[in-house]
């Protein structure tokens, strides 16, 4: 497995701005500890962009990125940055991202993933996942050039944020809204890709230590053990209305 190249993060962020397949994975332990894995599926995307991705990345691509090594790397260039997006930035620190390119078979999966000791440490997972797009897209300057863009994609972020707790055999996935401007104008801006984006999905896919015996949504499906649901919607609609996805489970004794 090679190394991963930020040109590939490039690719996938001039994709993003033609629609997109998400899902967001969660499988929580007994003792509270778990993984989380933001999923990207951009092959119906490879057969729209195809002649773009080949001319950027002919090659096909299985690639990993270490995000702790990768700020240490650029500590110097992120230092010129603000302490917000430092902040930011260094959210990325406990993720790893995985991606698979297939041209001939034109095939794109990309796997951005982190464990945790207590579902409370996470915060916008999707949110950090775009983090991670900004990087590659500011990868395409050079030099000084690199900040800027960068300042100016992150400063888009923030409108929303996003908790998850898990006590007392209760789960909770909860979005706060805390701009309601920055949420408009994230809106706004989506408005051109509208019809790009209308396909579109975003989804839960979340696996307990026990099984399941009251959940808030009733809209979500559920595994034969009882143990997992997925619940998924519109990427338009979690844009219009981002407490779409918020969900409390209970889970038996």
């Amino acid at each position: 497995m090679k190394r991963f190249s930020l040109c590939v993060l490039t690719i996938v962020s001039s994709l993003l701005l033609v629609g997109c397949q998400f899902s967001e994975n969660l499988n929580l332990n007994e003792d509270g500890t778990g993984k989380i894995t933001i999923n990207f599926d951009g092959s119906e995307l490879m057969k729209m962009g195809e002649g773009q991705v080949t001319e950027k990345k002919k090659e096909n691509v299985d690639s990993l990125v270490v995000f702790k090594d990768f700020l240490e790397e650029h500590k110097d260039s992120i230092s010129k940055l603000s302490k917000e997006m430092q902040e930011r930035l260094q959210r990325l620190k406990d993720y790893e991202m995985h991606m698979v390119v297939n041209s001939e078979a034109q095939e794109m999966n990309m796997d951005m993933y982190r464990d945790f000791k207590n579902v409370s440490e996470l915060g916008d997972v999707f949110g950090d996942f775009k983090i991670s797009m900004a990087v590659g897209e500011a990868n395409k300057g050079s030099g000084a050039g690199k900040i800027n863009p960068l300042e100016t994609m992150m400063s888009e972020e923030g409108g929303t944020k996003v908790k998850y707790s898990f006590k007392n055999n209760k789960f909770s996935r909860i979005t706060e809204i805390i701009d309601e401007e920055k949420v408009k104008k994230s809106m706004d801006s989506l408005e051109k890709a509208r019809m790009f984006l209308a396909s579109s999905k975003y989804k839960l896919k979340y696996t307990f230590p026990r099984k399941i015996i009251k959940m808030s949504s009733d809209k979500a499906t559920f595994s034969l053990d009882m143990k997992s649901f997925v619940l998924e919607v519109g990427f338009i609609e979690l844009m219009e209305n981002p407490k779409i996805l918020d969900v409390e489970v209970e889970l038996e004794n």
